[in-house]
């Protein structure tokens, strides 16, 4: 059985076929949203997901990873609905003690809710690597030595939800949620959790280290080839080129 659990949606999230599918769906009262019962500090986690297809416009499907409390750490995917034959924006960002304001955004190379789609966060104690289908699409490195704070001390929970976000979420705020559409569906699937498992305040890892290759990888030139495909050709907003909203100076870790 999977280490997950609904977490909210009175009765919208549904764990199926021995815990082999999990879906989520929103209607005008609520969307809802599942957890892993266990906490994890450093991990890899991959996930298929298949989205709400058609008018999408207003919600938002997440998969993210996120520690508790007011100065939280996380790593996130969200996924903005849109308009039908308008593609979907795949938004991601990190945060660590509660600061972010590290946002990426990118479109998809395929259609994302015609089929599922694995994505996945490796984060160890390096870097974290975002991919979609084993491409990378992200980077973030530890650049503590310059300053750049780097979730890796606190644990974090894998969550995923369906909400609607339509204050915001698609362009802008300017295109509402069509309720007539609803319920709303989104589909999880083959969730798989490597991980140093957390718990008592004492890390699985903390004694031995993980055998799993992610504890340790980074990017080969053909994943950092790969990534440069995926940012020249599909990314649509990244905040180390947005020097309107970092008069300053853009951050550290962008150079």
């Amino acid at each position: 059985m999977i280490d997950v659990n609904v977490a909210w949606g009175n009765g919208r999230g549904k764990i199926l076929n021995n815990g082999q599918l999990l879906t989520l769906s929103l209607d005008k009262s609520s969307g809802s949203g599942f957890q892993s019962k266990t906490e994890y500090l450093f991990g890899k986690i991959d996930m298929q997901i298949k989205l709400v297809p058609g008018n999408s416009a207003g919600t938002v499907t997440t998969f993210y990873l996120k520690s508790e409390g007011s100065t939280w750490d996380e790593i996130d995917f969200e996924f903005l609905g849109n308009m039908s034959g308008d593609p979907y924006t795949l938004h991601t960002n990190v945060y660590t003690n509660g600061k972010g304001d590290k946002e990426q955004q990118f479109y998809l190379w395929f259609d994302p809710t015609a089929n599922f789609h694995t994505y996945s966060i490796l984060w160890n104690p390096q870097r974290i690597i975002l991919t979609v289908d084993d491409t990378p699409i992200r980077e973030f490195k530890n650049s503590e030595s310059i300053g750049v704070l780097f979730p890796k001390s606190k644990p974090m929970r894998m969550y995923a939800s369906l909400w609607n976000a339509d204050d915001w979420a698609t362009r802008g705020g300017l295109v509402k949620t069509d309720w007539s559409k609803a319920p709303f569906m989104a589909s999880y699937r083959n969730i798989k959790i490597d991980g140093c498992v957390h718990s008592n305040g004492r890390s699985s890892c903390s004694t031995t280290k993980p055998s799993s290759s992610w504890y340790t990888q980074q990017m080969d030139s053909t994943s950092q080839a790969r990534l440069r495909w995926v940012q020249k050709n599909y990314m649509i907003y990244n905040y180390c080129t947005d020097r309107k909203r970092f008069p300053q100076g853009i951050p550290k870790e962008c150079a």
